[in-house]
């Protein structure tokens, strides 16, 4: 556990689930589940016994620092990662594994999004565990792939060679961003393609060997890191190699184009919670499949609907199918789950009509 660290990604605006997702206070930091604990202590609690504290980093924007040290007591300074802008997970990977590996070079790293629903974490940590024990001993980038349960058009997806394995481990063979509904059908129908998670355990010099070698423009950015990190100098340095930075994605950049790259069929109840709909997927619903978070809401020959309204206020529902019905205190959504992906769309004409205070 010495060389095991967490990388922790919690730097994303979550625009898919406006209006409850907001710029000043994004989805990972908000008790999206009710459960009583925000998306992002729950991820951070769930490495509890896989390394100590000290060793669970955060890479988030400079302006959720205070969010991150009022959700999660006791972290320290230097966990905080601070990127001064988002330029996607190439550069957030680069930045933080560099900065690990200065400390450690033996180090193992376990990256993962801050706002994902893992239902059994028993078996998640085991499949981890494996994970840390397959890049101990091999020079291998392993992302875990999730055995799809429907042909979702919401997730990207990885083909994997099943000529190709050690143990549970099996070669990668393409990447596949988020199809149209029959490609996905094919996908499920062959069994050789997976669910991609986002999450990722490889060792620190494996993946910066990649880096270098597919995104030497990202690397470039970051060199002589190693001289100021953990210095007054950081602060600068990053803003400076952000400035700089290719905005591109780990998945684009370096999982499609490496040969190193292997996955493990995983099933632990996942979920990107990525939007409305799939918060619905998982949510307890009644016998009509409505799922309702608010105490007052009464529901009349209405179905399949998402409803988030504060427990003050009485909500009646009649004659909907398949609606997301979203109440904050400034802003009212009804749309279509089916439509739902339009939300990012609307968020970025408010922002063009000048409505910023409503993001």
């Amino acid at each position: 556990m010495e060389h095991v660290y967490v990388a922790i990604m919690a730097g994303g605006i979550g625009s898919r689930f406006w209006p409850q997702s907001r710029s000043s206070k994004p989805k990972q930091f908000l008790d999206i589940l009710n459960t009583g604990k925000t998306l992002l202590q729950i991820t951070y609690d769930r490495f509890e016994n896989i390394c100590p504290a000290e060793n669970r980093f955060i890479v988030t924007l400079d302006e959720y620092e205070p969010l991150v040290k009022e959700q999660i007591p006791g972290i320290r300074n230097h966990q905080i990662v601070k990127e001064p802008v988002r330029r996607n997970t190439a550069p957030c990977v680069a930045y933080i594994c560099d900065m690990i590996y200065a400390r450690d070079p033996e180090a193992t790293i376990i990256v993962v999004p801050s706002d994902h629903l893992i239902l059994y974490e028993d078996k998640y940590i085991e499949i981890i565990s494996k994970c840390l024990d397959y890049v101990d001993t091999h020079d291998a980038l392993v992302t875990l792939g999730i055995k799809p349960t429907r042909p979702s058009t919401g997730y990207g997806y990885i083909q994997y060679d099943e000529d190709v394995r050690e143990g549970d481990f099996f070669k990668v063979k393409t990447f596949t961003e988020k199809p149209d509904l029959e490609i996905a059908k094919a996908f499920v129908k062959s069994g050789d393609f997976l669910w991609n998670s986002g999450m990722f355990v490889w060792k620190a010099r494996t993946i910066l060997d990649a880096m270098h070698k597919y995104l030497p423009e990202v690397m470039d950015c970051f060199a002589g890191g190693k001289e100021v990190y953990g210095t007054n100098q950081e602060r600068d340095f990053i803003a400076n190699a952000y400035a700089q930075c290719t905005n591109i994605s780990i998945d684009y950049g370096v999982m499609e184009k490496a040969d190193n790259v292997y996955t493990i069929p995983s099933k632990f109840g996942w979920s990107d919670i990525g939007s409305w709909d799939s918060l619905h997927e998982v949510y307890q619903k009644d016998y009509l499949g409505n799922a309702v978070m608010g105490r007052s809401v009464k529901i009349y020959d209405a179905a399949n609907n998402m409803i988030m309204v504060p427990d003050g206020k009485l909500v009646v529902l009649q004659g909907l199918e398949g609606f997301c019905i979203v109440d904050t205190h400034d802003v009212l959504l009804i749309c279509e789950k089916s439509k739902e992906q339009q939300l990012k769309e609307i968020t970025i004409d408010l922002k063009k009509e000048d409505l910023d205070k409503y993001l």
